[in-house]
């Protein structure tokens, strides 16, 4: 009996509940507005429709935001509604395979809302899509089905990602090994040179007292002897005072020639002590300006980072040849691969710079500077509309890297070429560094970070950045 008087209600509650209803959300209102046009919509629905167009959303009638009114009746009875619905529902709640508004079985699926639906919700859905759920399943294993794809490709990815990680994390430790041996062997080599240094000033020294000192005894030596024959002298006279008078007048003469002096009295020398100035004067700049001779200074360096796997530096980063075997390396971004180039350590944003490479007779290479966003993954042709500026020589032909590939004229092989980049006036020029003879200019308003950047070919000989020469100045 009371199922029978639920089933009634809920009949008699159907059409209450479709005058309740909003119209754009299709659920029961919530602070209901009423238009002049006498439509009725949840007030949040009719704002968020006002923010596109100002017209009803049922009968697209043209309508001012300040002309709806609250409804207070309507909200009433929805509230009631609510309670009531909550209560039968208490009372009686639908199986998991019904309708929970109309306790119905579930035998549709909205398209639109993606959920299943009863009968008596057509007229909710009355411009969607509805299939029946043995065709509404399979529409949605397939949307399904292409998400699991998706998962599946991204999961690989992932991995393959995760993997070239691991190899980085060792790439990592083996820089930082490969470093700190550099960096040792550096700093042992400098030590070397600091306790050569060491030594020979400590032998300067230990010659220059020796120096004084012998010559400072030999002084001494001659006074003590000097001290002996005045004092056998003295003696002499003090006996020959002791005479009577007689004798001691006629050897007067005598004695007073005896006692004659005409030595000159020592004294210290005036250069007999230790030069300090010259030892210890100045001493650590002094050290400083003879390191220089063990000192080396590249102006440019390589970034290894960037170097194709194909390409093998030295470990000063100064020189890069050819690889005879392809080199394990991370497959970072800033890598070139496949393109066999390396870039420089540091990039230029202004100023003046200068360096000098070593290219001796390789038969192929190519020098010069390029752009920061320059293609690092992808083949590219080297030419200034690929934001690089460069020359380089191939099949005994050179060439400047313009967009057709002007060839370049030389009358003699140059062993060394001289990059000078003038930032602030958008100039790289390229020289003949051992004759100091121009090659070529190239001109552009660069706008972003500027690298040096080399392609020795592949060519058992080095490609090695010229050492600059080191001056030390004072004022």
């Amino acid at each position: 009996m009371a199922d029978s008087m639920d089933e009634d209600m809920s009949e008699e509650a159907q059409p209450l509940q479709q005058d309740l209803t909003c119209p754009v959300c299709q659920g029961i209102f919530r602070d209901p507005v009423l238009l002049p046009c006498t439509h009725s919509f949840c007030k949040e629905c009719l704002q968020k429709s006002f923010e596109f167009n100002k017209k009803c959303p049922v009968c697209r009638k043209v309508f001012d935001e300040s002309q709806y009114i609250p409804v207070r009746a309507l909200n009433s009875a929805c509230e009631t509604f609510l309670k009531e619905s909550s209560s039968r529902s208490g009372r009686k709640r639908p199986s998991e395979g019904a309708c929970p508004l109309h306790l119905k079985p579930l035998e549709l699926y909205c398209e639109k809302d993606e959920e299943p639906v009863c009968v008596d919700c057509v007229t909710l859905h009355n411009t969607h899509r509805l299939w029946p759920l043995k065709e509404g399943a399979p529409m949605c294993k397939k949307e399904l089905g292409f998400k699991v794809q998706i998962f599946e490709k991204k999961i690989e990815s992932y991995k393959k990602t995760t993997r070239k990680m691991s190899n980085a994390k060792e790439y990592i430790k083996y820089q930082a090994e490969l470093a700190e041996k550099q960096i040792k062997a550096e700093f042992e080599r400098l030590r070397i040179a600091l306790v050569t240094e060491e030594a020979l000033r400590l032998k300067a020294l230990a010659c220059d007292e020796e120096e004084k000192m012998a010559k400072m005894e030999e002084l001494i030596q001659s006074a003590n002897k000097d001290i002996e024959e005045m004092k056998k002298l003295s003696d002499e006279l003090k006996k020959e005072m002791g005479n009577e008078d007689l004798p001691l007048l006629q050897n007067f003469q005598k004695l007073k020639r005896q006692a004659q002096w005409v030595r000159m009295e020592p004294r210290l020398p005036h250069d007999g002590l230790l030069n300090m100035g010259k030892h210890v004067g100045a001493l650590s700049f002094k050290i400083w300006k003879n390191m220089q001779t063990h000192v080396k200074y590249n102006q440019v360096v390589l970034d290894p980072n960037t170097a194709s796997p194909w390409l093998s530096l030295s470990p000063d980063l100064s020189s890069v040849k050819e690889s005879t075997e392809r080199l394990t390396a991370p497959d970072n971004p800033e890598r070139f691969d496949p393109c066999v180039f390396v870039l420089g350590a540091q990039g230029f944003t202004s100023g003046k710079h200068k360096w000098d490479v070593v290219v001796g007779d390789n038969p192929k290479w190519i020098v010069g500077v390029c752009k920061e966003t320059v293609p690092r993954k992808k083949k590219f042709t080297v030419s200034t509309n690929r934001g690089v500026w460069s020359i380089g020589l191939s099949k005994g032909v050179y060439t400047v890297s313009t967009p057709e590939r002007t060839e370049l004229q030389v009358q003699q092989r140059p062993e060394r070429i001289r990059i000078k980049l003038n930032m602030d006036k958008g100039e790289v020029s390229f020289w003949d560094g051992g004759r100091a003879k121009h090659l070529v200019t190239l001109t552009h308003n660069f706008d972003e970070i500027i690298f040096p950047i080399f392609g020795p070919g592949l060519h058992t000989s080095p490609m090695t950045m010229a050492s600059a020469k080191i001056a030390v100045h004072t004022s």
